[in-house]
């Protein structure tokens, strides 16, 4: 539960105490578990995958949130996933998905759904062995995998990561489009990439796009008239077009969801076109990974020194960017509550505060802007023992966590009707050194 409604650090609206994540003790959870601690709600992921039930197929970009657990919630959902190297191939057939689809044409009249899609703009030697040996299908983002793929599985069916020549994303950093983007087959590049792909007797049968990482619906809608122009020129060999993800997820107070309605109206216009053009039915896939997961995602994190520097406060707490890189890799703004450890305590008495963890790194601060430059954040008076929750932090969270300082990674729990199940253990320090020799 929280006290109030209200985002924490918006100006003028009581900051958030918050006791209880999904139903689950946030207090019994850091008791039981440690800290930082790593807290998700099953019941958001699923409501956010049946948010995008209007479209023929939802895949996850499992590089947002890849626990098992996490996957074959997906599963569950009748999400398929998309995997970019061959350890996530490896998570995903170990979260019960098949490598590839059952030959045919399924009782909708669409072409066989792909469960997994290898999503890259090469392939290392390990990837090409394991789409070659286990029939995957692969999503090229450079014209030179055509032709290794074409050596190691002739008359294989690819689909085409198109860069449209233009990109968007909440930080140049995740975007994926245009001239500054190693991502994706430049549009220009077409003609001979089809040809590239005929004199290798591969079949183009899906078109793919995505422009970047949490852009605008705007930008998005423009992805819809570029991949429709390509569509055309790749022509009728085509039986599924990908929109790609980068849908949006507010963080920030005054943020909102996507119309989520009026652009799987756009696509599927754009769909309807093409299967007039072509004579058959064409596949439209949304391929989402922050939206699906972000929302549910919490980084529980104990207070352990309360100090001045000069004129500003810090809260330290025992995560760092080695637990939550997004801040200082982007500056990334993330929610955050308090949950004190006197559970008499209120959010009467707030105060500006900055919120850093215990690298040995000046970077190693949540509330900080693009640039670095350290920021504060209106906060309940928080003592030593308290607990900090940082939310909205379940994509591009865990999975980009590292070994910085020697720290152990943080344990992973799943929530799901009020009861926590730990699917990943915290890591040990012997866990660091094994497999290292002296």
């Amino acid at each position: 539960m929280t006290t109030t409604a209200s985002p924490p650090g918006q100006p003028g609206l009581q900051p958030v105490i918050r006791t209880s994540i999904a139903g689950a003790s946030v207090a019994d959870l850091a008791r039981t578990h440690g800290t930082p601690l790593y807290v998700y709600d099953a019941e958001m992921i699923r409501r956010r995958c049946r948010d995008l039930a209007a479209w023929d197929t939802v895949r996850f970009a499992q590089k947002a949130c890849s626990n098992l657990a996490v996957l074959a919630l997906m599963r569950g959902e009748g999400v398929m996933v998309d995997a970019v190297s061959t350890g996530e191939i490896h998570r995903a057939l170990a979260a019960g998905y098949a490598p590839h689809a059952a030959p045919g044409v399924g009782g909708d009249g669409l072409p066989p759904v792909h469960p997994i899609v290898y999503t890259a703009d090469i392939f290392d030697r390990e990837s090409l062995d394991a789409v070659a040996k286990l029939g995957i299908h692969v999503n090229c983002g450079s014209a030179d995998m055509i032709e290794q793929l074409a050596e190691r599985v002739p008359g294989a069916g690819i689909t085409l990561r198109v860069n449209p020549g233009f990109g968007h994303g909440h930080s140049q950093k995740t975007n994926t489009g245009g001239e500054g983007s190693k991502h994706g087959i430049w549009h220009e590049e077409i003609p001979d990439v089809l040809r590239r792909a005929e004199w290798a007797g591969l079949a183009v049968t899906g078109l793919h796009m995505h422009i970047g990482s949490g852009a605008d619906l705007a930008h998005l809608a423009e992805v819809a008239g570029a991949l429709e122009r390509v569509a055309l020129e790749i022509g009728r060999s085509l039986t599924t077009i990908s929109a790609g993800g980068g849908l949006p997820v507010p963080y920030k107070p005054g943020e909102v969801h996507a119309d989520l309605s009026g652009y799987f109206t756009l696509w599927d216009a754009v769909r309807k076109r093409l299967e007039e053009r072509f004579g058959h039915r064409l596949r439209l896939e949304i391929e989402p990974g922050r939206y699906l997961t972000a929302e549910s995602g919490f980084v529980i994190t104990e207070v352990r020194a309360v100090k001045k520097q000069g004129g500003r406060k810090y809260l330290l707490v025992d995560a760092g960017f080695n637990t939550l890189a997004r801040p200082v890799l982007y500056g990334s703004y993330h929610p955050m509550s308090l949950c004190p450890a006197d559970p008499r305590a209120t959010a009467a008495a707030t105060e500006d505060v900055a919120v850093g963890g215990p690298l040995c790194e000046s970077g190693d601060i949540f509330t900080q802007t693009d640039g670095g430059f350290v920021a504060t954040r209106a906060l309940p008076t928080a003592a030593v023992g308290d607990l900090l929750v940082i939310e909205i932090a379940g994509a591009y969270g865990f999975v980009m966590a590292s070994n910085y300082n020697s720290k152990p990674l943080p344990a992973e729990v799943l929530v799901d009707g009020g009861v926590a199940r730990l699917v990943r253990r915290r890591q040990t320090p012997e866990d660091l050194v094994r497999g290292e020799t002296v």
